[in-house]
């Protein structure tokens, strides 16, 4: 079997063989001008790149500015002339440079603590379980894929779920950090062959269940696994993203719809998987009552730290006018794709002008149940962490999470901003504290 660091330098000589070091792809991604980098560069950005790939320094300059903040559009790729996967060049890049760096340390372990910890604060006991526990083996045709980062927002997850029982779907739920992709140990922290390691038993995990299909969640799963390090494993499974499998399903989906939904929607996609957007619209379109006003396609390919956040200038700019549009006189609900999407955006909706719902919700209650509580978006509508404690404490308790308020309260802030902690990482990933 090919190891991943085997598999990986591979990739990378194919793309030192293949670019030619033209730059269209500098020329034509968004970030470039508002990163300030000089377009012509590109040949120059480009042969930096491969030259990384092939053992050679970490970037500097406007090449480091590029590859950081790549957001993965995936734009570059039809403009490419030799037909290569500039997104995966960069991705490939990052994980490089990574690797010669380690440039976040313990970012996985502590990843995995504040989403036990979100989790937890949300659900009961029954739900926690079924999101985090080794389900029992057995065949069946459906694995319903987690991820790790998507049970911070878990109430998208069990709406996912209620709308596969409506299917009549026989699966089984795999996910939380003890079945990652792996993208956080190879591209972040650049532990190529621990990477390798979780992704294997990720896969084998899934094998285990002998299933016809694996419907991710997470659309970073789906870029790492689907592309990124496409080809590295074989599988007997077809792996794709959920919405996907429901689109196939449409014409049994929609006539389960019973319960008019009577919204004018503006629906928040993304550039990078506008076929995921599509589908998402396909199925609200099918909802009675409902009216898709429009979609707001931004940066990157979801929001958080791995997608549009890479480049902040460019996603502040294309999330002020995602705002505008939303509080439009025609427009009364903002409907989310991805849970780093609904994480960012259901704080919107204190501007009192529009309600924000996740596309699953949506589909819940048009199939005439009642959507899961999205006790995440309740916690972020508030400004005050101690009200906030008062109720995660109880679903804490329930759980068995036993953790110091005082200490919780002054890591919260990190933890649902879902970005990298600023202060107290040792700490934090020890479990000192908790």
């Amino acid at each position: 079997m090919t190891s991943l660091e085997t598999f990986l330098r591979q990739s990378n000589d194919a793309f030192i063989e293949n670019c030619t070091s033209c730059g269209k792809c500098v020329e034509v991604c968004p970030v470039t001008p508002v990163a300030g980098i000089d377009a012509t560069q590109g040949p120059q950005i480009v042969g930096s790149l491969l030259k990384l790939l092939d053992g050679g320094p970490p970037l500097e300059g406007d090449a480091k500015i590029w590859a950081h903040q790549c957001n993965g559009c995936g734009l570059c790729i039809p403009a490419c002339p030799e037909s290569i996967n500039p997104r995966r060049m960069i991705m490939l890049a990052n994980t490089a440079e990574s690797e010669q760096e380690t440039a976040t340390p313990q970012l996985f372990r502590k990843m995995a603590r504040s989403i036990r910890i979100m989790a937890a604060m949300q659900l009961a006991p029954d739900e926690f379980q079924k999101l985090l526990r080794n389900p029992r083996v057995r065949d069946v045709p459906v694995v319903f894929y987690l991820g790790c980062n998507p049970i911070r927002t878990p109430h998208l997850l069990i709406n996912a779920m209620t709308i596969l029982d409506a299917l009549e779907v026989d699966y089984e739920v795999v996910g939380g950090p003890g079945a990652c992709c792996g993208i956080i140990h190879s591209k972040w922290e650049g532990e190529i062959e621990r990477g390798g390691k979780v992704v294997d038993g990720t896969l084998d995990r899934f094998e285990d269940f002998t299933p016809d299909h694996v419907l991710s969640w997470c659309p970073s799963c789906v870029l790492h696994l689907g592309e990124t390090i496409d080809g590295f494993r074989d599988t007997s499974f077809n792996f794709d993203h959920i919405t996907n499998f429901l689109i196939d399903q449409a014409e049994g989906l929609s006539g389960r719809f019973v319960t008019p939904v009577n919204r004018r929607v503006l629906l928040h996609a993304h550039e990078g998987m506008a076929e995921i957007g599509e589908n998402v619209a396909k199925m609200l379109k099918a909802v009675s009552g409902l009216t898709l006003v429009d979609t707001v396609l931004e940066p990157g390919y979801t929001c958080g730290g791995s997608g549009a956040d890479r480049s902040p200038e460019l996603k502040r700019i294309k999330r002020e006018e995602t705002i505008r549009r939303a509080e439009s006189d025609d427009v009364d609900t903002l409907v989310t794709l991805f849970h780093g999407c609904h994480g960012q955006l259901s704080g919107e909706e204190r501007r009192g002008t529009f309600e924000v719902l996740n596309w699953t919700d949506i589909l819940v209650e048009a199939l005439g149940g009642t959507p899961h509580d999205d006790v995440s978006k309740r916690y972020r509508m508030q400004d005050d962490w101690d009200m906030i404690l008062d109720e995660g404490e109880i679903y804490l308790r329930a759980n068995g999470v036993d953790v110091d308020r005082e200490w919780l309260k002054g890591v919260l802030p990190d933890i649902f901003a879902q970005v990298e902690f600023k202060g107290g990482l040792e700490e934090f990933a020890s479990g000192k504290s908790a």
